[in-house]
């Protein structure tokens, strides 16, 4: 076996232990660089289907390592301080919402969180208004049932960005760091929803347990 054939088998090798992987940050870092040697090995023997194929997929690794290196750091940080969730605004489905629409009921299933952007809502229940930049059902998805405690309606035609909790789940899966620095935050947020709740306040903090 001479020295091509190596770095060939090199790329073999790491392909095929990217798709082994169970966390996308390593697997996507190993994906390049089997990327990276396929190339190489493509360019030796003179294989231009071979390195184009590579090439293609090159952007899109790089662009989801990005993704997740930028959501890690950006959980991390509102953990640490803010307690912003911000970072759903990157994923998830935004949807537009008419004056009078109800979101859900009291008792209905928990299924998913929202990031309101524009509009105002309102929680019957609790006398609530949740407004732009506020969020509505983060700590449902920790709590046993998961059932709402409350029914939120639309007062002002508006947008909110949806994320489902299995999409949540599906992140923590493809990377447990992000789950431990989700599982610190909305922990964090809790303790903060609790200690506001004492006070008169008539809207929702910027993350709330009601629902």
């Amino acid at each position: 076996m001479n020295w091509v054939e190596a770095i060939g088998y090199l790329g073999t090798a790491l392909t095929v232990a990217s798709s082994a992987m169970g966390t996308m940050i390593p697997l996507r870092i190993v994906a390049l660089c089997a990327s990276c040697a396929v190339i190489t090995y493509g360019y030796l023997i003179g294989s231009v289907p071979v390195m184009l194929t590579e090439a293609i997929q090159i952007p899109f690794n790089a662009w989801r390592l990005y993704e997740m290196v930028r959501l890690v750091r950006e959980t991390e940080r509102a953990a640490s301080g803010d307690l912003s969730l911000d970072w759903l605004k990157s994923f998830g489905t935004s949807r537009r919402f008419r004056a009078g629409e109800v979101l859900f009921l009291k008792g209905d299933p928990a299924h998913e969180m929202y990031l309101f952007e524009s509009g105002r809502f309102r929680i019957a229940e609790h006398g609530l208004d949740v407004r732009p930049g506020q969020i509505v059902g983060e700590l449902r998805m920790l709590s046993p049932g998961n059932r709402r405690t409350g029914s939120l309606a639309c007062v002002e035609a508006g947008t909110a960005r949806c994320l489902s909790y299995s999409e949540v789940k599906q992140l923590y899966y493809q990377n447990p760091e992000f789950g431990f620095y989700f599982l610190k935050l909305t922990s964090e947020r809790l303790f903060q929803s609790a200690a506001e709740a004492t006070g008169a306040q008539r809207t929702v903090p910027a993350g709330s347990d009601v629902l």
